[in-house]
């Protein structure tokens, strides 16, 4: 068929078409065709949130994709919208994920060439329909999804992340009650999605939380351990033993929850020979702006991946020479500069070593702790006889989440009066002489204990600027189990830090209510009620501790 221009093409408005799967359930779906005759490759996304919302708080409506020569598809998947079945996260879509590549196929109009896109649940129904290794489907472009549902999404080093979880479920529950017309149900979990009360987050394991949520996923997130066959079985990553042969365009964002995911599924597929590429903004989950947190980044900052998508799919799908397989297959914002990296391979090197010291104030003196550059081979070692920090978490008033990746508080923020708390361990450099460019992972290994059987820790990453404000870059998180050296898997970031500006590493015993606060004692999954809760004192050896950050030199 021959090339037509943009502006001639005219989406129509969609038709509500159905299908069935292998097992007969019936799924709906919204049609946007393009206004002129002709063939045209089939854009899939399978969403469980309303088909006519189509992911629209972050990409352009289905019907601008349609008006640029496409055959456009939205559908509910199981048990969601107006489609049958029950939901259960992620544990159909791939089954039903290969039945509708086939259906879409047949569509008329298609041309056999299907590509797929979406964001967060939609990007994990495009990676467990591509595990199906099905011929029309093209490629994909997974955005901000998970890719092993218990440490991408449900989990992070181990522990609950409780708002986020507690919201979706709500969501979920919210979406099952709006299908049977159940109001007042429905209005109950409406607060509960958006502003669950202290009570609620406290309890999150208690029957009133259980019995609101009943119908969700929320109790097997509870419930199910780590390693168990359920994660497992619902993991979009599971089933790729290999690498596909897939072409994939992976989206992500630096404050976003599922960055992991996003990371893992690309070098995963990278590992393969086709083509791949990887972009990765300032952006959190939803939606994806310049503004980010508390700061208004640079207008280099707004997203641009519709017009990205678009060519992308014109190549793969229509075999147009626009070069885009020739650009930088890696592609990331800097924090700092606001500027976009082009880069041929993901960095991986962490080699800048930063020792953690303290007179045994850093809790209490923001200038006590200090973070001191260390040979390339230093070791951290335990049981040192330099001054131990100590925190005591206090489960009435803990340490709140500012900022980051997870709710409520996201992208950058202003942390200096959290860091100014006696619960908050602080480490922080020397003004820097020279600009530092860090492109990559940070972790970082600390030597605690604490007087309870289990604890956890939380790091925050952040840089103070020449007036002095606190802006918080990356953070991890960590539920441990026994006292010694603790490594700690900070997000990936990338930043250039100006001269003049220092570094912070805050250490605290809670971030709540992002992630469930430890109990102080080992119980089993879902068991945890809100007395449970009890003071933690928490040991920190500075001379048993550092910090690892991924020094970029673009000549190495």
């Amino acid at each position: 068929m021959p090339r037509r221009g943009r502006m001639s093409v005219v989406a129509a408005p969609p038709e509500t078409v159905a299908m069935r799967t292998r097992d007969g359930v019936r799924l709906d779906a919204d049609v946007y065709y393009p206004q002129a005759s002709g063939r045209y490759p089939v854009l899939l996304m399978r969403q469980p949130y309303g088909r006519r919302i189509a992911s629209t708080v972050t990409y352009a409506h289905p019907a601008w994709y349609a008006a640029q020569g496409y055959i456009v598809v939205i559908q509910d998947v199981r048990g969601r919208g107006s489609s049958e079945g029950g939901f259960d996260p992620l544990a159909h879509e791939g089954d039903d994920g290969r039945d509708t590549l086939d259906w879409a196929a047949g569509l008329p109009g298609c041309d056999g060439n299907i590509g797929m896109y979406g964001f967060s649940y939609q990007g994990a129904t495009q990676l467990l329909a591509a595990a199906s290794g099905h011929p029309a489907l093209k490629t994909i472009c997974p955005a901000m999804c998970a890719w092993d549902l218990y440490d991408d999404w449900a989990h992070e080093g181990g522990a609950p992340r409780l708002a986020l979880n507690l919201g979706w479920a709500a969501q979920i529950a919210a979406e099952t009650a709006r299908r049977g017309a159940e109001h007042e149900r429905y209005a109950a979990l409406y607060a509960a999605g958006h502003a669950p009360g202290e009570d609620l987050l406290i309890d999150a394991c208690g029957p009133r939380a259980r019995e609101l949520l009943a119908g969700s996923h929320y109790a097997d997130w509870l419930d199910q351990p780590r390693g168990a066959d359920y994660w497992a079985r619902r993991s979009p990553g599971a089933g790729f033993i290999t690498p596909p042969a897939l072409p994939a365009l992976h989206i992500g964002g630096w404050f976003d929850f599922f960055l992991t995911g996003t990371l893992a599924a690309y070098h995963h597929f990278s590992d393969g020979d086709a083509l791949q590429r990887l972009v990765i903004g300032p952006w959190f989950h939803l939606p994806w702006s310049r503004s980010v947190g508390a700061e208004r980044l640079p207008e280099s900052a707004q997203p641009r991946i519709d017009a990205l998508q678009l060519r992308w799919f014109d190549h793969h799908l229509k075999g147009v020479d626009n070069g885009v397989d020739r650009e930088a297959p890696v592609q990331l914002f800097d924090l700092g500069s606001g500027a976009w990296h082009q880069l041929q391979h993901y960095p991986q090197a962490q080699d800048l070593r930063l020792q953690l010291a303290s007179d045994g104030r850093a809790a209490l003196d923001e200038e006590a702790g200090r973070l001191k550059a260390v040979g390339l081979t230093a070791t951290p070692e335990g049981a040192g006889a330099a001054p131990i920090d100590i925190i005591v978490h206090d489960p009435w008033r803990p340490v709140p989440t500012v900022g980051g990746h997870l709710p409520p508080s996201l992208g950058m923020q202003e942390r200096g009066e959290v860091d100014e708390r006696g619960d908050v361990a602080t480490y922080t450099t020397a003004p820097l002489a020279q600009a530092l460019q860090l492109i990559g992972p940070v972790s970082c290994e600390l030597w605690a204990g604490a007087d309870t059987p289990g604890f956890d820790i939380a790091a925050v990453l952040s840089v103070i600027d020449t007036r002095g404000r606190v802006r918080n870059l990356t953070q991890g998180y960590l539920r441990c189990a026994a006292p010694g050296a603790q490594q700690i898997s900070l997000r990936q970031v990338c930043v250039r830090i100006a001269p003049g500006e220092r570094l912070r590493l805050s250490i605290s015993a809670a971030s709540y209510p992002a992630y469930a606060m430890h109990p102080g004692r080992h119980f089993t999954p879902g068991a945890v009620r809100a007395a449970d809760h009890g003071v933690i004192t928490l040991r920190l050896d500075p001379a048993g501790s550092r910090l690892n950050l991924p020094r970029f030199m673009p000549d190495a």
